[in-house]
């Protein structure tokens, strides 16, 4: 069972992404596209109850048909928050396979995509320590289920989105260390 913002508006689970969100994501202008539907109350806060791969399938897969059946305009977005499961990074890691076996077998590959969270992200290639990996560090794991058709619009007006990455690392590169304290205090 989930547990959405509309059910449970004071979950502390929800009220911490909802922070994550605002001070991290929109604050530090990682994502240039996340402060319209933010503002307009667009996007969905579900929180998971799932202690298996196969319960949180099932959350990931109503979540999905919950989003493919209501129109942008009223839900732009959804963020699955896992906060009892697939804590070790390297088990959520594995288990983004199963996702997008999910996306493809229900034939939502191409209409969703999935961006990825975790209090532990790492970059391959980087040390859990390097700067980068606070671009996809959350206080929970999260599955951010974003509308293909949204992205294409936004990014037909959004000049050079390639760019968004390097300035997303230069970014948290330039946070001081009582700075990052504050915005990622769980880590």
């Amino acid at each position: 069972m989930v547990t959405s913002v509309e059910k449970n508006q004071q979950s502390p689970v929800i009220l911490a992404t909802q922070q994550w969100l605002s001070d991290v994501v929109i604050g530090l202008n990682l994502c240039p596209f996340a402060r319209k539907p933010q503002r307009a109350n667009l996007i969905r806060f579900t929180e998971s109850s799932a202690s298996s791969e196969k319960e949180l399938l099932a959350e990931l897969l109503a979540e999905l048909e919950y989003l493919d059946a209501t129109h942008a305009e009223q839900l732009e977005t959804t963020l699955l928050i896992i906060p009892n499961f697939l804590q070790d990074f390297v088990d959520y890691n594995q288990f983004l396979d199963l996702a997008d076996w999910l996306l493809e077998r229900h034939e939502y590959d191409g209409v969703y995509q999935l961006a990825t969270f975790h209090p532990h992200y790492q970059f391959a290639g980087t040390r859990a320590e390097d700067a980068e990996n606070l671009t996809n560090r959350a206080p929970y794991p999260i599955l951010h289920l974003i509308r293909e058709d949204s992205i294409e619009r936004v990014l037909e007006n959004y000049p050079d989105p390639e760019a968004i990455p390097d300035n997303n690392i230069k970014a948290v590169r330039n946070l001081t260390v009582e700075q990052r304290r504050k915005l990622f205090p769980y880590l």
